[in-house]
């Protein structure tokens, strides 16, 4: 393969899939609304076509002028969205869809791609737009794909959990690397042993490329750092990268609720363990970030950004009275 079609690709997961497929040779086309400044405007190896990825008219125009080799599907939140695009590009080479760890419907460890049950989406759900159906719409553009690989479609799926790294929008992890650096006390929700997955994102984009290469079509694909680390091990890897200590104090719900807060207000943090096995990707020569690397990168981008995550998180205030009980305890 030697093109590719990047449906949203310059804001976080898509700008990291266009340096990768820069990064190999690939001819790298956008296809965007336009909403937001391009990062790769002024570099004669990416063309644009602007247009709304819901419209298919556009599509179809895409398809005609471009004739990508690969065609990498990252804003699709609708299974129709997923239908029409595998239709329309039904002739390339791979059609790689961005789905979610979310898509998974039932609680085990790890969830595995072709034993663990999907959400099921009702109509309603299938045309919703609020986060509460974000697994349901993600799981069924999954089966979207499985449908149009049975028709011969060379589609396939790609499943991050939390996604973080440079460029990160949602500013989750960013939270944490800013109470790490500016407080010398850091409040842990519950006893720190929480575990919940997550990916840094230039690993998703080496995944969407492989796949797209080496996949079967009609697969999903988890991928995930190949080692978890607690929420704990987490803050302490920023610590390092930060090259700074900072205690680390713990809270359970009833030390929360001193400042008003429950466990759930923290961002990361998720009750029932999230782990997705990630043995299928490596098994087509996936090989993820070492997570001391991954995250120093991660920590460098923040320094260099105005990102805070503040509105991600409680206020330091609220913490603050929780801080303060526990001193009395």
């Amino acid at each position: 393969m030697n093109s590719a079609l990047v449906i949203g690709g310059t804001r976080f997961i898509g700008r990291h899939l266009v340096d990768d497929l820069l990064a190999h040779d690939y001819d790298v086309t956008l296809f965007t609304r336009g909403n937001r400044e391009n990062p790769f405007a002024d570099d004669d190896r990416v063309d644009h076509v602007e247009g709304n990825r819901t419209n298919d008219t556009a599509l179809e125009a895409t398809a005609t002028t471009v004739d990508p080799d690969a065609v990498f599907d990252c804003v699709a939140y609708q299974p129709k969205d997923v239908r029409s695009a595998t239709t329309i590009f039904a002739d390339c080479e791979a059609y790689v869809y961005v789905s979610s760890g979310a898509a998974y419907g039932r609680e085990e460890i790890p969830k595995r791609e072709d034993e663990t049950p999907l959400h099921p989406c009702t109509a309603d759900q299938a045309t919703d737009d609020s986060f509460d159906t974000y697994g349901n719409r993600k799981a069924e553009c999954d089966r979207a794909v499985f449908a149009a690989a049975d028709d011969g479609v060379r589609a396939m799926a790609v499943r991050p959990p939390i996604v973080y790294g440079p460029h990160d929008y949602t500013e989750r992890l960013d939270w944490w690397i800013n109470r790490v650096n500016r407080f010398d006390r850091v409040l842990i929700p519950g006893d720190g042993t929480n575990l919940r997955h997550r990916v840094y994102v230039e690993d998703v984009a080496s995944a969407l490329r492989l796949v797209a290469e080496n996949g079967i079509p009609g697969e999903a694909y988890n991928v995930g750092d190949r080692r978890l680390v607690t929420l704990e091990e987490m803050v302490d890897l920023i610590a390092d990268c930060l090259e700074t200590d900072v205690e680390l104090v713990h809270a359970g719900p009833r030390e929360l609720a001193a400042g008003d807060l429950a466990l759930d207000d923290y961002p990361l943090y998720r009750t029932y363990p999230h782990v997705l096995s990630t043995a299928k990707l490596a098994a087509l020569g996936w090989e993820s970030t070492p997570l001391e690397e991954a995250m120093e990168r991660s920590v460098a981008d923040h320094r260099e950004s105005d990102r805070d995550g503040d509105e991600n998180g409680p206020d330091r205030a609220a913490e603050e009275r929780v801080l303060g009980i526990l001193e009395t305890l």
